[in-house]
């Protein structure tokens, strides 16, 4: 399963950076990081103000040191036996704290300005309004010249230092007017309320992040804190980081399954909602495997660990999330590009905006008012916000509903998809077929049934476990097998009774240069037309005409909401494609019910994926082919797709290697895991066009003198925070499948 996806790096490093404020600052850190021996990438996330590093040989305290030296706060982030959901930051009720203090100290400079239109003489003395901006400008404001210093020390430009110089120059510019005795010509009003907006907009902006990472959380509190587990015929209380593989838990009714288990004991309806989106509860009898984070809701159970603290199912899921949260879409290295320059080129504006009103001979007060309405319109923290904030918000949104979307360039894939190809046992179809009819080609059926049962004995595989299941219905008892093979995607062969016997599909007879009758290939064909799978049992070294012995007809029901999938695929401007090892006969018959396309049938697994190169080539130019698999056998076929959507109900294997991973096993789940990619993708080239026309239609408006300062700070922080709020919509978003368990019973069986 490792060709499913590139090779992972052999070390990871996740940073907290502290101090980042815009796009920018992205950037720096991001420079600062790959400078770094070792390493091989670095992404950082604005919005969770977190940094993963990839490599071989990483020192985290190095790392760390590297984005010191940028101007910024780092430390590694520790690895925790249980993931933990993190704590209400500090700095919100901080921020809060500074808004209201700011505010209280600008409104009556507010008063006065708004009155002053009215003919009111509300403004206060200018002694007075530099006693009440002082503390705004160099308390509250500390934090941007904090910021603006260390950018300059780090030899670059951010948010902070556009805000610094900009307040800083109507402050100063009031104090000089305030010393010539000029008491009608100041302007602390202006840079008192920059700063108040700006902080604002932030405040704003942090409590909207932190909706973001909502669904992550919700994931981590899962874990229970405590676990009970029973040891030498004792209980004790025990954190669940004590827990190792192998010991017995007890688990009581409304108490959350502390480990990936098998049950020992007892009987519960386990509700798995949370983690899986299934809305009712599921029966848990001895040997059914549970889940760390789901409810025991009815039921004692005893519970053997198999996995635990990180190597829980729940675990895997959400370093998958963080993994999706912390990547980038392709379209953020344009954002990268132009914030590398963005800060450099406002100030270079700026400077233009100040000469170019001198020249025209407008006072210079004026004309400074106008370069800094351009040095605070212009912000880079909406370009930097755009891409985090939907990502978190749509990959968080899927989780809830049980799809696990592994990184960003998967999101971009998805926008593209134009071709959905599905497996077909277990993929479209419940993957528990039963045997439908016996068909000897002379004797008993009983004989038919007896050979094949003795082929298929310990095997795992779906038609095995069906004529297994059959065998002992009948009281058919397998007889030993001798030099059993295992033939891929035929079947299988072995000696009973001296005599070499197979039981697999016509290619594996055709192989070996056996062809069934005319009378069998016509009975085969009307169970094919019914949806039916047919396996022949053959016996080779038999005279001529006498090899084929006759075949088994298997039948396996669709899934429920199948049919429903493809329509709304259909309907979302997709084809779709069937690519099954089956004969064509009940290849097509299925294609039929369901109505599906194009069909491949008699497909080996590596034929499947030449088969999804021919359909990408007859794909308009840029298309995408997506596949649908169980995320095992279906393994070439996986990775040959540009997304590989694995419907393996949860299994570990499609959490680790599937760009999309379903936690539970209905189609109806392909179509909306396409769809939240695609409205995720849609918020994220919506927050970056507008991000980037705020700067293209307010820098030309300041800079004519068509902003005032005030104004523009407003304009500012609204667009930061629009951007994130446009995001938060992906929140609403819940998925059109229905889950199994709510949906009526008695699908129909191609039987």
């Amino acid at each position: 399963m490792n060709a499913l996806t590139k090779a992972r790096p052999a070390e990871t490093v996740d940073l907290t950076i502290e101090g980042m404020t815009c796009a920018s600052c992205v950037s720096r850190v991001e420079r600062a990081l790959r400078a770094q021996p070792g390493v091989s990438d670095a992404a950082v996330n604005l919005a969770t103000e977190r940094a993963r590093v990839t490599g071989s040989a990483l020192d985290a305290m190095a790392l760390s040191e590297a984005v010191r030296r940028a101007g910024y706060d780092a430390e590694p982030v520790a690895a925790a036996a249980v993931p933990q959901a993190p704590e209400a930051s500090p700095e919100q009720d901080r921020a809060l704290r500074h808004l209201i203090v700011a505010a209280a100290l600008a409104a009556p400079l507010l008063l006065g300005m708004a009155a002053q239109p009215l003919g009111l003489p509300l403004m206060l003395p200018g002694w007075a309004q530099l006693l009440l901006a002082a503390p705004i400008q160099f308390w509250l404001g500390a934090r941007f010249y904090a910021g603006a210093w260390k950018a300059l020390r780090a030899g670059a430009g951010n948010m902070d230092l556009l805000v610094a110089l900009g307040t800083s120059a109507a402050f100063l510019l009031s104090c000089w007017e305030l010393a010539r005795g000029r008491k009608h010509a100041l302007y602390f009003e202006g840079a008192a309320l920059i700063v108040v907006f700006v902080l604002l907009g932030k405040w704003l902006e942090g409590r909207a992040k932190g909706r973001t990472a909502a669904a992550l959380r919700a994931l981590m509190r899962l874990y229970p804190e405590t676990a009970t587990r029973r040891r030498d015929g004792r209980e004790e209380q025990v954190p669940v980081a004590a827990l190792a593989v192998g010991d017995v838990v007890l688990v009581r009714p409304g108490e959350r399954i502390p480990v990936d288990g098998r049950v020992i004991e007892g009987r519960a309806a386990i509700d798995a909602s949370a983690l899986t989106g299934e809305s009712l509860p599921v029966e848990a009898a001895p040997g059914a495997v549970v889940r760390a984070g789901t409810i025991d809701a009815d039921g004692l159970i005893a519970v053997e660990a198999t996995g635990v603290g990180a190597e829980t199912m729940l675990a895997r899921i959400v370093r998958m999330v963080e993994g999706a949260q912390a990547s980038k879409a392709p379209i953020q290295r344009l954002v990268d590009r132009v914030s590398a320059v963005f800060v450099p080129v406002i100030v270079a504006l700026a400077a233009l905006t100040l000469i170019g009103w001198l020249l025209a001979g407008a006072p210079a007060e004026s004309a400074i008012l106008n370069a800094v309405a351009v040095l605070v319109i212009a912000c880079p923290c909406a370009l930097g916000l755009a891409t985090p904030t939907a990502i978190m918000v749509g990959t968080g949104a899927a989780a809830r509903a049980g799809i696990l979307i592994r990184d960003a360039t998967v999101l971009e894939r998805a926008r593209e998809t134009r071709l959905v190809a599905f497996d077909k046992t277990g993929t479209l179809t419940e993957g528990r077929p039963a045997v439908a009819a016996l068909h000897p080609a002379s004797g008993a059926p009983h004989d038919l049934l007896a050979a094949a049962a003795s082929l298929q004995q310990g095997s795992e595989h779906p038609l095995a476990r069906a004529v297994l299941a059959r065998a002992a219905e009948a009281a058919v008892a397998p007889r030993p097998v001798a030099a059993f093979r295992a033939h891929p995607g035929q079947g299988v062969s072995g000696a009973m009774d001296g005599r070499r016997l197979m039981l697999g599909n016509l290619a594996l007879l055709e192989g070996a240069g056996i062809r069934p009758g005319v009378d069998l290939i016509g009975a085969a064909a009307a169970q094919e037309a019914q949806g039916r799978t047919v396996s022949w049992l053959a016996a080779p070294d038999a005279p001529a005409g006498e090899q084929v012995a006759g075949f088994i007809a298997f039948g396996d029901a669709p899934r429920p909401g199948a049919a429903e999938a493809v329509r709304r695929l259909h309907g979302m401007g997709m084809e779709t494609a069937l690519l099954t090892g089956d004969s064509p006969g009940a290849a097509a018959a299925v294609a039929g019910a369901l109505g599906i396309e194009t069909v491949r049938a008699a497909l080996l697994p590596m034929d499947k994926a030449a088969a999804l190169a021919v359909l990408r080539a007859t794909l308009p130019a840029g298309g995408a082919v997506a596949m649908v698999g169980d995320g095992i056998n279906d393994a070439p076929a996986l990775a040959a797709a540009d997304i590989a959507i694995a419907m393996g109900g949860g299994t570990d294997v499609a959490i680790e290697t599937a760009g999309i991973a379903l936690m539970r096993a209905e189609p109806g789940l392909v179509a909306d895991a396409l769809d939240i990619a695609r409205r995720t993708t849609a918020k994220i080239r919506q927050g970056l066009f507008w991000a980037f026309v705020y700067n293209l239609i307010g820098i030309p408006l300041a800079a004519f003198g068509l902003l005032s300062p005030a104004v523009a700070g407003a304009a500012m922080a609204a667009s930061s925070v629009s951007v994130v709020t446009n995001a938060l919509l992906l929140r609403r978003w819940r998925p059109a499948a229905v889950p199994m368990a709510d949906r009526a019973e008695g699908a129909p069986a191609l039987r």
